[in-house]
């Protein structure tokens, strides 16, 4: 039977076992999102710390990612799928069971160790094991993926805890991670190439540390706003990042290839790949938020308003991804990349007015824009690359688009919490000056990542000229 399965699509197989825990990785990355009023209520603990089992997620997702370059190389991919699903059942067990905030937060990580590993291993199945030919609609149904069960999370949260209980968030995911299990383990065959340097644990410590006092300080703000914890965490963060930098490139051990990023269409992607990350899961996170506060719609209403974009935008990911099979990466990119912009910035033009329907209008037009970019960012990445080093174009674009994510929800939702705490005016009052400068944060990035994209892709037109 094993081997019937095999002399059939197995790749395909494989990839979908991958795509399945990837999702209900990512789902239950932004499904809690919805429950944060009820969280603070349950667990009496502040906005600003609630916050902490997205963002605690992704920094999780974010470090686990660092190490994935490697591990790719030196151990079977089918190995890495088993431990990775292995844990997500494990964490999403606790985190049903839960009965304080720390041990909630302790399955959120085990959880995002999971994902850490799942998401790599999706793209690196794609990038290995699919013809170049097909490897932007393959790449665009990985984003497809990753984007549908970002937007999801919140209105599959909000339905589930409102008729049911937040718990059983956990406990319905449970039979897809086990179907996971057992196509992935019949399916993928994936072997290593090894490494020709040893792992170097050094600088996963220093990145690790890195990634959390920077993390760590954005959520401060919310807090006391700058003050000197802020800037004392994040200058450590910055430090400990150029650390990093030094142990991995010096020396006879190594956790990431960092020579990628002497290609400048590199860099300017990273950039772009980021920024992306950054305006979806941050304002995947705002706007039920701001829904529930300010126009006191119910978490149900809150999560259902992402429901359109969600669904149209995951329909676009492969679709952009066909697009640019057939006319080359810059048209879909550009053009996800404007669309983006009218989004994002019609929330602030339209702040006053925003209604759920309006909200729904405005969240669809962004999700088109990301969806045509994002997917299609890392596929144009990886063919920039030699072969060998598309495990780190992978790892380090999962990395950034977590710490994107995490860095997102602890700017965006710090910052309304700052407001919030504040003593004059009520808190529907407080709450709008914060998502105000959220929409305009997000709006500011937007404009980057569509001025970045047209250099991008005319410095690659040259390369090619030249």
């Amino acid at each position: 039977m094993i081997e019937k399965i095999k002399q059939g699509n197995h790749t395909y197989a494989a990839i979908f076992s991958m795509a399945l825990l990837t999702f209900v990785g990512i789902l239950n990355e932004t499904a809690m999102n919805v429950t944060y009023p009820e969280l603070v209520t349950v667990f009496g603990v502040s906005l600003d710390v609630i916050q902490w089992i997205t963002t605690g997620y992704l920094l999780m997702v974010t470090i686990v990612m660092g190490t994935t370059a490697y591990l790719l190389r030196q151990f079977p991919a089918q190995r890495l799928a088993l431990v990775a699903v292995g844990m997500f059942i494990v964490g999403d067990v606790i985190g049903a069971c839960a009965t304080n905030f720390p041990v909630l937060l302790v399955a959120r990580l085990i959880q995002a160790m999971a994902t850490g590993l799942s998401t790599p291993i999706l793209f690196h199945l794609i990038f290995t094991e699919i013809p170049a030919n097909r490897k932007g609609i393959m790449t665009g149904f990985a984003g497809m993926v990753i984007s549908f069960a970002l937007a999801i999370g919140p209105t599959y949260g909000g339905i589930v805890s409102e008729t049911m209980s937040w718990r059983m968030i956990f406990w319905l995911i449970l039979p897809l991670a086990l179907i996971s299990l057992v196509i992935g383990q019949l399916t993928i065959d994936t072997q290593p190439i090894g490494n020709p340097k040893r792992f170097s644990y050094l600088s996963l410590f220093l990145l690790g540390l890195a990634l959390i006092l920077v993390v760590y300080s954005v959520s401060l703000i919310g807090n006391g706003g700058l003050t000197g914890r802020f800037w004392f965490s994040l200058c450590l963060g910055i430090i400990f990042s150029l650390l990093f930098i030094y142990v991995n490139n010096s020396g006879h051990s190594q956790l990431l290839n960092l020579s990628i990023f002497r290609v400048v269409p590199i860099r300017l992607s990273t950039i772009t790949y980021f920024n992306l990350q950054f305006i979806n899961i941050g304002i995947s996170l705002v706007i039920p938020v701001y829904m529930q506060y300010v126009l006191h719609s119910s978490a149900m209403v809150a999560g259902l308003v992402l429901l359109p974009g969600s669904a149209i935008g995951a329909i676009i990911a492969p679709l952009g991804g066909r697009w640019a099979d057939q006319q080359g990466y810059a048209k879909p990119v550009i053009t996800g990349s404007a669309l983006l912009v009218i989004g994002v910035s019609c929330f602030i033009l339209f702040q006053a007015r925003l209604t759920a329907l309006t909200v729904a209008t405005f969240f669809l037009i962004l999700r088109i824009g990301f969806n045509l970019s994002f997917s299609c960012t890392i596929s144009n990445a990886s063919m920039l690359v030699k072969q060998e080093n598309s495990s780190d174009v992978n790892s380090v674009f999962n990395m950034v688009q977590q710490f994107a994510g995490s860095m997102g929800t602890g700017l965006l939702a710090s910052l309304v919490a700052y407001f919030q705490n504040q003593s004059t005016g009520s808190l529907i009052n407080r709450t709008m000056i914060g998502g105000r400068i959220d929409y305009l944060i997000v709006t500011c990035l937007a404009l980057v990542t569509l001025i970045t994209v047209i250099l991008n892709y005319r410095i690659q037109e040259k390369n090619k000229l030249n």
